[in-house]
C-alpha cells in the first residue's frame, strides 16, 4: 500500500533527487523556495470546515499511543493500532535521514499534542540547515464528527451504497491517521517536496443503526520545483514506480493516471499541474 514506500532513510533519500543532491554544494544566492501550496478540491475545503475536532494541548512528551482506551477499533493487530504505529516508526527514519543528508548537525525540534476525547500527533521541524531552509515531518491521529454533507465529500467514490446511503442521516464519527512533511531546500534550483499519507475510517453514522462502516487509504507526493529539470522528473517518477512495483506492477500506472486525473481542471480543459510546475507522482 501507498504508506509503506517510506518505510526506510535509504527510500526516504531517494525522494532527494540526484540534481539537488548533485548541485546542493552550490553557492545558490539566498533564497527561500516556498512553493504554492497545492488547492485541494472544493469538497476537502469543505470537510475542515465542517468537522468537528476538538482543541489541541500541548504535551511534554509522546505518549506509548494516541488511540483511544475505549476499544473502539483499537485492539491488538487493528489497521488503526498498526497504521499509528507505522506512522511514528516511518516519521523518525525519515527525519534520522533527513539531517544525515541535511549534513549541519542541526536537529529536528519536537512538539507534541493532544486532544481530550482521544487522538494528538507529534510535530517535528528543523530550521536553517545547510541544505534545508525549512522541514517538517507530522503524524496526527484524530477523532471527529462530520455532517452528512461532508461524510458524502470526503467519502467520493469510496463510498459503496450510491444513492440509498446518501439519504441516511445523522452525523458521522470518523478516525483518521497518517504522516505528511514538506521539505524548503536553500538551493533555488532543488525543487520543494511534499508528501501525505492517510488512513481514514468512519464508524456508523449517530441515529443510523447498522450502517455500514467506511475506510480507505489515501495520499500522495509531488515536487514543486522553481526551475524543471529533466532528470529530476525522470527520477522522481523512477522511484514511485520502484517502490509500487514491489506490490503490484500494474499500480504505477494506475495511481499515475489518479493523480492525473485529480489535477485536472474540467471547465478550463488544463492541468493545474502545468500551470502551477507541479511534479506529482
Amino acid at each position: 500500500m501507498a504508506p509503506s514506500l517510506l518505510t526506510t532513510p535509504s527510500q526516504a533519500l531517494a525522494f532527494l533527487t540526484p540534481g539537488a543532491r548533485r548541485r546542493g554544494s552550490q553557492q545558490a544566492p539566498p533564497r527561500v523556495c516556498f512553493s504554492s501550496t497545492r488547492l485541494p478540491r472544493h469538497s476537502a475545503l469543505r470537510v475542515r470546515a465542517s468537522v468537528a475536532i476538538e482543541k489541541e494541548t500541548p504535551e511534554s512528551e509522546p505518549p506509548p499511543t494516541f488511540l483511544r482506551e475505549d476499544g473502539s477499533g483499537a485492539g491488538s493487530g487493528s489497521v488503526r493500532e498498526r497504521f499509528e504505529t507505522m506512522i511514528r516508526r516511518v516519521q523518525g527514519e525519515v527525519c534520522a535521514a533527513l539531517e544525515e543528508a541535511d549534513g549541519s548537525g542541526k536537529r529536528f525540534v519536537e512538539d507534541v499534542w493532544s486532544r481530550p476525547g482521544g487522538g494528538g500527533g507529534i510535530s517535528r521541524v528543523l530550521q536553517d540547515g545547510r541544505v534545508f531552509e525549512k522541514a517538517g515531518v507530522n503524524v496526527s491521529v484524530v477523532y471527529g464528527v462530520m455532517p452528512p454533507d461532508a461524510y458524502r465529500a470526503a467519502k467520493g467514490a469510496a463510498g459503496k451504497n450510491g444513492a440509498a446511503e446518501d439519504q441516511k442521516a445523522g452525523p458521522v464519527p470518523f478516525f483518521a491517521a497518517g504522516i505528511s512533511s514538506v521539505l524548503h531546500p536553500k538551493n533555488p534550483f532543488a525543487p520543494t517536496l511534499h508528501f501525505n499519507y492517510r488512513y481514514f475510517e468512519t464508524d456508523a453514522p449517530k441515529d443510523t443503526p447498522g450502517a455500514p462502516r467506511q475506510w480507505w487509504f489515501g495520499g500522495g507526493t509531488d515536487l514543486t520545483p522553481s526551475y524543471i529539470i529533466e532528470e529530476d522528473v525522470k527520477h522522481f517518477h523512477s522511484v514511485q514506480k520502484q517502490a509500487c512495483d514491489k506490490f503490484d506492477p500494474s499500480f504505477y500506472p494506475r495511481f499515475k493516471k489518479w493523480c492525473d486525473d485529480y489535477f485536472y481542471i474540467k471547465v478550463c480543459s488544463v492541468s493545474y499541474l502545468a500551470q502551477q510546475k507541479f511534479i506529482k507522482g
